[in-house]
């Protein structure tokens, strides 16, 4: 975590501000710049220092130094200090994370746009871009199942995780209970968020899109969320990124 955040900080501290110093791009100076494909889109990796995810873009190039863009994030989030456990007391124990109440994922829908800051030469490089983006949360919330050992029955059973219930302590917890459990349950917690940072493309190519990008994101929920059993219920979650994108540009 801490080698992610620094490896974060030197690029956004150190390259930034080099590039835009370096060049200063205008629309009148479009020589040697190509044919300008008006449309794009792209699939992506993302790690987070929440978790993981995937997303999808697409817009329009107005300029060859600007583009509207839309996105489409899905990511698992995770509590900072979450923990996975195995009670070695029980034969084949599943991991679980003690004290989780609910098991969050995130989708996003986002508008906003990319600046070229640095253009690579007519042979390929790298093109530097600078990306904003806002847009609507939505947080889904999935209570957490645990299988645990009763003694009073000498036997097991799946139940909600209830920091409360004696029984629920982990001398008694065997293991996770499958996935399907309590999605019926599911809470939806809307918020939004905002985004920025930096798009690193390579290659040779206009038209095939391969780039490495790393930012920031700020998520707020007027409803806190709990996630886990002993920390406050949290409003804004912020988390750094980095992904890897694919994808194309075309008329």
């Amino acid at each position: 975590m801490r080698l992610f955040l620094f490896i974060i900080f030197i690029v956004l501290t150190g390259i930034l501000p080099v590039a835009v110093q370096a060049q200063d791009i205008s629309e009148a100076d479009t020589v040697d710049m190509g044919f300008l494909l008006r449309k794009e889109k792209s699939g992506n990796i993302m790690l987070h220092t929440l978790g993981y995810g995937f997303g999808y873009r697409f817009g329009t190039n107005k300029t060859y130094f600007k583009n509207r863009m839309f996105e489409f994030d899905l990511l698992e989030m995770r509590a900072p200090n979450q923990v996975r456990r195995y009670n070695e007391n029980f034969p084949n124990p599943r991991s679980y994370v003690y004290g989780k109440l609910n098991t969050l994922f995130i989708l996003r829908a986002g508008i906003g746009s990319q600046h070229l800051i640095n253009r690579k030469p007519y042979w390929g490089g790298i093109e530097l871009r600078l990306l904003y983006m806002g847009g609507v949360s939505l947080a889904f919330a999935k209570p957490v199942y645990l299988v645990f050992w009763d003694e009073t029955i000498t036997f097991t059973k799946v139940e909600k995780y209830n920091p409360n219930n004696p029984y629920h302590d982990e001398e008694y917890i065997i293991g996770r209970a499958p996935f399907t459990e309590g999605l019926g349950e599911i809470k939806i917690y809307p918020g939004i968020y905002v985004k920025g940072g930096l798009n690193f493309e390579f290659g040779a190519l206009n038209s095939k899109i391969r780039a490495l990008e790393v930012g920031g994101v700020a998520e707020f929920f007027p409803k806190a969320i709990p996630i886990m059993a002993f920390n406050p219920e949290q409003n804004f979650i912020f988390t750094f990124y980095l992904n890897f994108s694919l994808g194309k540009r075309y008329n």
